[in-house]
């Protein structure tokens, strides 16, 4: 059951379905597969696939700028409180997406019957579906952006209904969440319509030829508090139970809120009062789509959570109208009898998010660190168990040790089977680990694993403060390092920080708890990128085998030595290397000046840029037939792939102004430009009307949109507006002012994946990591030398970029690959590169001239480079780096 030898590692990457995971040997693939996976994945998965490739042929125009947007765009965020990166959405999202708006803009899905022919295993019938509504269900990996999928599939049904005539979706929107601390987080992310702005879900104005944030306008109300004041544009985020009917629904000790039961049915109000009738509200409106986060306990039609969304569709169709979407997302979509949901559309399994280190891994005790562990005979149950806890506290400590060091605090948790115990291991934790101290946070669930307000005894008030310190228990300045629970947690206490889990109960069936369910509350990354972590867990013999029924659904959990004397399970730690006693610091440190940049983009020049002087290479007109000219295909320039196709129907005329749009946010796009929009259509128009195609052409011929979706047409035009915009707005500033310099020793631990590495004498940290073989074999080489007093690695952590400019005129910036300073004092930089590609030259001359501006600045600095190329280094090795600065290229030209 181990995953396709070609699976990518790279969560971004798109999955082929020939090589997703199922629960078979590879051998069967190709005629057990369907079988083995959620019912209407396989094909769907294949049929998404075809609609990826095809530009999203058949999607509404709406539905395809979107995609465009999401999936093909490059994105540069840039936050207040750090520095600007690349963002992509993992391929899980996207597919999730990709297959709701496929299923509802292609495949026109109404209701479940139409669902029932993309079952692949011949065994769904319409008896499985309980809804009479438009219904979807994503299975993805606790830790892998289901919130994320929600914030695409709200814009993508808003815009769709805003822009599209005959679209059926909804905006109005009901977000549901199954408990308080579920609520809390995505309040975190709705509030402000935050998620909608920091993540790239709305389109720049102008993209497309739409106003898209301009005309995003929603209202979020949460729980009770209720103020509509138009009939669409309103996202209710509440916990199911607010819209429940109450003349069906009789509260119980089990409801997700006991306030009910305990203190009676709420007043309700006007829609305007601070607390209303929240299902009052929801029925009265005309349009309406749900979002159910964390949803496999929805899918029971005898449950009121079931009858309340019923309750709202039927209010609906007897207004002439239907609920428009129905969307959940949850990472075990799976019946008491272990059955998957047969409403599953897409599918991202624990097993690939671990692959893909999207979530930690799980690491169990080797054989020979459980064979130490001994459940003892006596009544006390910490006794009974001190081996497991003293295990997992030791685990604990270790892993803390290494994540202080990038000042991250790692949490304990530790499950127990009832309150009794739970009190006993918390005090037990504290009196015998002084670390522990006043520092572990005691919770008790109902069997639902919701914190316990019946057993506990607390007030609402305490209770909030619980699950405060909770949801903040990763914060510094939380004072809490381990949590005892009964029972687990219950999701939604996404918290990343858990290094260590102690189980002290065994499972069974009828406790509806899936071991996914149980490690998720370990699963949540702590860093970001692809570093790969791990959650250490350990547990009696009853839990662990529970744990390991994990397995049936392809997760291979690694085995590790655990206890004294073993490595933590965590990252490696790259720092400034105090704990090395034989090691000057101070000696090994290295300064360095940082000048202000040389290169800036003057964005007011855009309004100079003359399109009768754009460098362009005309094309060649052509004539195409009325049908080729309903479809519009336009291809990446880099890949070849299609990126997006506009075919038009039968009395449509091809619009050239959107073609021209599209090609205007694209230059903005690929150049960083802020703004200039209306400015730079005008001159990419006048371009494409005189000069692209060898002169002028007639804007308003239905040929000239399909002219524009040829490769030639779109890679000249691109390329010539390319390299006239930069030749305009890219300035060279002349400035030499040192503004700062760095020293290495000031870095700040960081984590890096688990690799090779060189334990260098001679550089201030304790380990040097390569990006290439080459890099490992050079510091090795640099350690050796008798000439070199110390060197590094110039790591992402070191504040050290030049600015330059690439070969096709635009600004950008890189990093060099080592510092090094000789025994005499002088220092240099060195770049070293096996394959050379085009930016290598204009690199290497902008670090020419920041070592000669250095050098002219006040005061002085006498600073050398050297170009090591690898075929050179390995095959002319030098026995000094005086040899090496004699041999090898500098790029003096």
């Amino acid at each position: 059951m181990a995953l396709h030898p070609d699976f990518p590692t790279d969560p971004h990457a798109v999955l082929d379905p020939s090589v997703r995971w199922f629960p078979a040997d590879e051998a069967l693939r190709e005629v057990a597969a369907n079988r083995l996976t959620p019912p209407l994945v396989a094909e769907l998965r294949k049929k998404v696939q075809a609609f990826r490739d095809s530009g999203y042929e058949g999607a509404s125009e709406t539905s395809r700028a979107l995609l465009h947007w999401w999936f093909v765009e490059e994105h540069l965020i840039a936050p207040h409180d750090g520095p600007s990166f690349r963002f992509k959405y993992y391929f899980a999202q996207r597919e999730a997406i990709e297959t709701i708006v496929w299923l509802t803009d292609v495949a026109k899905v109404q209701d479940p019957a139409d669902l029932l022919r993309y079952d692949a295993t011949g065994e769904v019938s319409r008896k499985m579906f309980d809804e009479d509504w438009r219904r979807y269900m994503v299975k993805m990996a606790t830790g892998s952006g289901k919130t994320k999928v929600l914030s695409l599939v709200l814009a993508w049904s808003f815009f769709s209904k805003t822009y599209e005539a005959d679209s059926p979706l909804a905006r109005n929107f009901l977000v549901i969440a199954p408990n308080i601390i579920v609520l809390d987080r995505i309040r975190k992310d709705f509030e402000g319509l935050t998620i909608f702005f920091q993540d790239p879900v709305l389109p720049e104005n102008g993209f497309r030829g739409r106003n898209w944030r301009d005309d995003f306008q929603l209202t979020l109300h949460v729980q009770d508090d209720v103020r509509v004041r138009q009939p669409t544009g309103n996202i209710f985020l509440t916990n199911i139970h607010r819209v429940y009917d109450g003349a069906d629904v009789e509260a119980t000790a089990e409801d997700e809120d006991t306030m009910d039961y305990f203190f009676g049915k709420r007043p309700t109000g006007a829609t305007n009062d601070s607390k209303v009738d929240l299902g009052e509200v929801v029925r009265d409106i005309d349009e309406l789509a749900v979002l159910n986060d964390e949803a496999h306990h929805v899918h029971d039609k005898k449950l009121a959570w079931f009858k309340s969304i019923q309750d709202i569709h039927n209010q609906l169709v007897q207004k002439g109208g239907v609920l428009s979407l129905q969307v959940d997302v949850t990472a075990t979509p799976k019946h008491e009898n272990g059955a998957i949901f047969a409403q599953t559309v897409s599918d991202y399994p624990l097993v690939e998010a671990i692959a893909q280190d999207v979530v930690k891994h799980p690491v169990l005790p080797d054989a020979a660190s459980r064979d130490k562990l001994e459940e003892h005979q006596t009544t006390r149950f910490t006794d009974r168990y001190a081996d497991f806890l003293e295990l997992g506290v030791l685990e604990w400590r270790k892993a803390a040790a290494e994540h202080a060091k990038a000042r991250k605090k790692a949490i304990l948790f530790v499950m127990t089977n009832d309150t009794k115990n739970c009190d006993e291991v918390a005090a037990w934790l504290e009196r015998h680990n002084p670390d522990l101290a006043d520092a572990v946070l005691t919770i008790h669930t109902k069997k639902t694993g919701e914190v316990s307000e019946a057993s506990s005894g607390k007030a609402a008030d305490e209770l909030a403060d619980l699950r405060r310190q909770a949801n903040g228990i990763d914060r510094a300045d939380s004072p809490f390092k381990a949590i005892v629970s009964v029972l687990m947690l219950k999701e939604g206490w996404d918290v990343k920080n858990v290094t260590t889990i102690v189980g002290l109960r065994a499972y069974s069936g009828k406790n509806k708890v899936l071991p996914e369910q149980t490690l998720g509350r370990g699963l949540r990354k702590m860093y970001g990128g692809g570093l790969e972590e791990r959650v250490s867990v350990v547990g009696t013999p009853d839990f662990m085998e529970f744990i390991e029924g994990i397995q049936q659904d392809g997760v291979e959990l690694e085995r590790s030595a655990m206890g004294t004397g073993t490595p933590p399970a965590a990252p490696l730690v790259v720092e400034v290397d105090t704990e090395d006693e034989s090691k000057d610091i101070d000696a090994l440190d290295i300064e360095m000046p940082v000048l202000a940049p040389r290169y800036r983009r003057e964005y007011h020049n855009l309004g100079d840029l003359d399109p009768a002087t754009v460098p362009i290479h005309p094309v060649t007109y052509q004539r195409f037939s009325a049908e080729e000219q309903r479809e519009i295909v336009f291809k990446d320039m880099a890949t070849g792939g299609v990126t997006h196709t506009t075919r038009l129907d039968g009395a449509g005329v091809a619009d050239h102004r959107r073609v021209l749009a599209w090609f205007t946010q694209r230059l903005l796009t690929d150049l960083r430009l802020v703004s200039g929009f209306d400015v730079l259509y005008g001159k990419v128009k006048a371009v494409v009307r005189d000069r692209l195609f060898g002169g002028t052409i007639d804007l308003e011929d239905p040929n000239t949109p399909r002219n524009l979706s040829e490769p030639a047409a779109t890679k000249s035009l691109l390329d010539a507006m390319t390299k006239g915009i930069n030749e305009l707005t890219v300035q060279e500033s002349g400035d030499a002012e040192i503004r700062d310099t760095i020293k290495l020793r000031t870095t700040r631990p960081f984590m890096v994946k688990s690799q090779d590495f060189v334990a260098a004498k001679k550089s201030v940290f304790n380990r040097t990591i390569g990006d290439s073989g080459l890099e490992l074999r050079f510091a090795e080489w640099l350690d050796g030398c008798a000439d070199v007093a110390s060197f590094a690695k110039v790591y992402l952590a070191v504040p050290f970029t030049l600015d330059y400019v690439k070969a096709d005129g635009d600004l950008s910036t890189y990093r060099p690959d080592f510092f090094v300073k000789l025994t005499d004092g002088k220092r240099y930089v060195v770049e070293t590169k096996g394959l050379e590609d085009v930016d290598v030259a204009p690199k290497m001359a902008r670090l020419k001239q920041w070592c000669e501006d250095v050098g002219h600045a006040s005061p002085p600095w006498e600073v050398g480079f050297v170009y090591v190329d690898e075929d050179g280094f390995d095959e002319h090795r030098p026995k000094s780096f005086a040899g090496l600065v004699e041999g090898f290229r500098e790029f003096q030209d």
